[in-house]
């Protein structure tokens, strides 16, 4: 079969998260026809997670070519940038402090970004409820996307945007993510200034991050007085279990982590403490490096599909910046497969050059931070 031009071709992106609905609202802006199939039975299934930092050269791009980014910065949150490194101590090692309209990686809710996408977006974009089984079909095409209710949809294209257990990768690639050894533990906290004064004030109005060497904890300021801490161990993925808990125990994980964590400060434990609702596993996956795959003209990936790493403040960045490649090159290439190859060979080494580089970086979370990495910040203040 001859690929079709991308103007005439049956487009369909699996995963409506910010990587599928970029590549969507670009697409659409160039009157291109999409479809996006997403597993949620509705667009507020279930929470969309934490804060976001875009970039000005990945994700801050892309939001220009989709004609978003101002808009973006009406909800962006600039104080957001501010970090500080601290000692299990509660000794603030070293402070960033954003300058006053400084734009190099503010701050946006998940949910926040992805709202903003979807509302960009024609009616009827978006067919929720569609959870993928499998891609069949020959190399050549055209595709069939199964859905778990039975239907089949036959399509020209099919960009897997559908994260770091993605139903479309086995379509071009045997390789599935494997744990890091590192898990997070999600601890959410709710009207921080007035419920959490203490924390607010320790925290500030981004971010802060503490490790021991062996143990790390990660808490990031969310929009409408919210708070995620991530509490980050070397532990098997099944550690809950194996010590004789449930994910629902909130009162028996809060004990075990503060035998884990004793000799931390009683100011940093409050953040395992005083959480508002049970805690949630996060163990952390990563696919191999590199992670390659042969040119095949109907299917390719995006995002934690393509390329799922530790998250270390790229993820989302190059999600965006896949789906505005991949966006663009079908805008301004003769055929399907054309555009595919051509953004697969820009899209793959730059990945695999990011995913070497964060290769392993989920110990690094975990970290006492050396003299040259306190020296990228400013100086420390109380």
């Amino acid at each position: 079969m001859d690929s079709p031009t991308p103007a005439g071709a049956r487009i369909s992106i699996i995963g409506a998260g910010p990587g599928g609905l970029t590549c969507a609202r670009i697409l659409q802006r160039h009157g291109i026809a999409v479809t996006v199939y997403d597993r949620d039975p509705q667009v507020n299934s279930r929470n969309q997670g934490g804060s976001l930092d875009l970039r000005p050269e990945d994700g801050q791009f892309a939001l220009r070519e989709a004609g978003l980014l101002e808009e973006f910065f009406s909800l962006a949150r600039l104080e957001g940038q501010e970090m500080r490194r601290m000692d299990p101590a509660g000794r603030v090692l070293a402070h960033h402090l954003p300058d006053e309209g400084e734009t190099g990686s503010p701050e946006i809710d998940r949910g926040q970004l992805r709202d903003l996408l979807l509302r960009s977006l024609a009616a009827g974009t978006v067919q929720w409820g569609c959870a993928l089984t499998s891609v069949s079909g020959p190399a050549s095409g055209p595709r069939t996307l199964m859905f778990t209710d039975g239907t089949a949809v036959e399509t020209d294209l099919v960009i897997g945007a559908d994260g770091a257990f993605s139903r479309v990768r086995a379509a071009v690639s045997p390789a599935t993510p494997r744990y890091t050894g590192v898990g997070f533990l999600e601890a959410r906290f709710d009207a921080m200034e007035r419920a959490h004064p203490e924390l607010s004030r320790l925290v500030g109005k981004g971010s802060a991050h503490v490790a021991d060497g062996e143990r790390g904890l990660f808490a990031q300021r969310n929009s409408g007085g919210h708070m995620r801490v991530y509490l980050m161990q070397r532990v098997p993925a099944d550690w809950i279990a194996a010590n004789g808990l449930r994910p629902e125990d909130t009162r028996g994980i809060r004990a075990h982590l503060l035998r884990e964590y004793a000799a931390w400060s009683p100011r940093i434990l409050r953040m395992i403490t005083d959480n508002d609702g049970a805690y949630v596993d996060r163990p952390i996956f990563a696919l191999p490096v590199p992670h390659t795959w042969e040119h095949s003209p109907g299917v390719t990936l995006l995002g934690d599909a393509a390329h799922l790493m530790p998250p270390l403040g790229v993820g989302v960045n190059l999600a965006m910046l896949d789906a505005c490649e991949l966006a663009l090159a079908l805008v301004r290439s003769p055929t399907v497969g054309h555009a595919v190859r051509r953004y697969e060979q820009s899209m793959l080494p730059r990945s695999a050059e990011a995913a070497r580089a964060l290769d392993g970086g989920a110990e690094h979370l975990l970290s006492v931070p050396g003299p040259d990495e306190i020296a990228r910040f400013e100086p420390a203040r109380s």
